[in-house]
């Protein structure tokens, strides 16, 4: 089991490699590669989930070289949760992604396998700088994915989220290097006992570092203040690019519980809890604004776009509580909105089509009845997951020991939540009423050639309403098996918050490595 643990890495790593090196003329059986290889990580990705569930922690020494010394990959529970998430929407995506996303850039597949090997990567990471690297990787395939099939509005918010995620790598490295000057490692669990252990003279630049990070990880998930090249960019996306992106914001948050859980102990040590409260009201910020910006939008992709924002506040918020039924809850309702919000985007892109056409008769009823399953599940509204996480969220809230905790979350959840369901009633009644009536319209001054050309363009919308069903269906089997789900993420709180089991996995003789 510990080599499998490379699979999620070397598999997409070799089937991008080939793919580049392709000849164009094989460009269809290329497609048909990258797929198989991305169906593929659904059953390996399932059985390091399983493996996973025991408890136990899988450590990967690359080369053979043991932590502190050499690069480790580490699999618990909750890097295997992430992997069979990415997984999920790295198979949708690309099942829906028709020949109009791989025949307008040669090297979309391909660049949809690095992406797969950054996520993957970043969520097996177990020290610092691997962490950054796998970061670099699946940023690098974002900023082609995001141009992909060009376009004014593609370059001018991929020009944007290049500029702003350039900075936060800067910063990152900074940091990096800093808590390497001040400890002499950059594993994660050895950096945590070294933090420990820290002299008073350097917690200020111990203090300065970990700040960097947060900023760094805030940045990848969109928290104000550094919100605001999400929506643009999202929106500008190709549906299966912005599907798979979904799960990019909450590489972020992955980060932010990794980085608490291990570097700054949630309970103990001189670092715990020093950004807790600055992340609650940023967080909090978040909220407010994605909410604000979903009544503003006039499209399903924007607004789907600010339903991750807002999101990311109530995640945010979670994470500031530290406590093992705050970060259940959080991972909870990681995983219903993002295979809601990614759904969302699926659908987005089959309505709004390439020349604004949209499905009509059956289809358009079933994309009605998607939407609704969708937003319903976003919003965080009865009977789907989204409820149940907030619900979660908010008694967690209620037992833990932050002061301003309750007075705070319950109304910004409450109030949050009504504003939503004004943005999605009203998207969805302008886009999805009155949407059939202008298609009927605009046929009857279409051409017979021009209804045969849309005719063969269905294939690709009826295949993303398929992925946005499916999407929509894991969303309800979170309610369905919800108690063992729940089970699972309680058993993966309360392993964040075992410090010493990462220690014990990862460093055997960390007392004796030296310094």
């Amino acid at each position: 089991m510990t080599h499998a643990v490379l699979l999620p890495i070397v598999l997409p790593l070799l089937t991008g490699a080939m793919l580049l090196v392709m000849p164009a003329r094989w460009r269809d059986a290329g497609r048909v590669l990258g797929v198989l290889s991305t169906l593929a990580l659904l059953p390996i990705t399932a059985l390091l989930l399983d493996a996973a569930a025991s408890g136990a922690i899988f450590v990967y020494a690359v080369g053979n070289w043991p932590a502190p010394f050499g690069i480790v990959l580490q699999l618990d529970r909750l890097a295997a949760l992430m992997l069979v998430l990415t997984a999920l929407l790295g198979a949708t995506a690309l099942l829906c992604a028709g020949r109009e996303e791989s025949r307008s850039g040669r090297y979309f597949d391909a660049l949809m396998q690095f992406q797969l090997m950054g996520l993957n990567g970043a969520f097996l990471a177990g020290d610092l700088f691997n962490l950054f690297v796998f970061f670099e990787i699946l940023l690098i395939a974002s900023y082609a994915l995001l141009v992909h099939g060009g376009g004014g509005e593609r370059i001018a918010a991929g020009l944007h989220y290049v500029l702003l995620n350039l900075a936060g790598s800067s910063f990152f490295l900074v940091a990096i290097g800093i808590l390497y000057g001040v400890t002499g490692t950059l594993n994660m669990a050895h950096l945590g006992e070294r933090v420990m252990q820290i002299p008073v003279h350097d917690l200020p630049l111990a203090k300065a570092a970990g700040a960097m990070l947060m900023l760094v990880f805030a940045l990848k998930a969109a928290v104000f203040p550094l919100l605001f090249w999400l929506p643009r960019a999202y929106a500008a996306a190709a549906g299966p690019v912005a599907a798979l992106f979904a799960i990019m914001t909450k590489v972020g948050i992955y980060a932010m519980l990794r980085s608490h859980a291990l570097l700054f102990d949630a309970n103990r040590g001189p670092l715990a809890g020093f950004m807790d409260d600055v992340l609650w009201w940023l967080a909090l910020a978040t909220m407010a604004l994605g909410a604000c910006g979903a009544l503003a939008a006039r499209s399903i992709k924007r607004l789907t776009a600010y339903l991750v924002v807002v999101s990311v506040g109530l995640l945010g918020m979670g994470v500031a509580l530290q406590t093992p039924a705050a970060w259940s809850a959080v991972l909870y309702y990681l995983l219903s909105t993002t295979v809601s919000t990614a759904a969302l985007f699926l659908l987005a892109d089959a309505l709004d089509g390439g020349d604004g056409d949209v499905p009509t008769g059956g289809q358009a009823r079933l994309a009605g009845a998607l939407y609704l399953a969708g937003t319903l599940a976003a919003v965080g509204l009865p009977p789907l997951s989204g409820f149940i996480g907030k619900v979660m969220m908010l008694e967690a809230v209620s037992t833990s020991t932050h002061w301003h905790g309750a007075a705070v979350l319950w109304p910004a959840v409450l109030v949050s939540s009504l504003a939503l369901i004004v943005a999605v009633s009203r998207t969805g009644s302008r886009l999805l009423w009155q949407a059939p009536a202008k298609a009927v319209a605009r046929a009857r001054h279409t051409s017979v050639r021009a209804r045969a050309a849309r005719f063969r363009r269905a294939s690709p919308d009826t295949r993303r309403l398929a992925a946005c069903a499916v999407l929509l269906l894991c969303s309800a089997l979170l309610v369905v098996a919800g108690r063992p789900v729940i089970r699972y993420l309680d058993a993966t709180a309360l392993q964040l918050h075992d410090r010493g089991a990462y220690v014990r996995a990862t460093l055997p003789n960390a007392t004796e490595a030296p310094r």
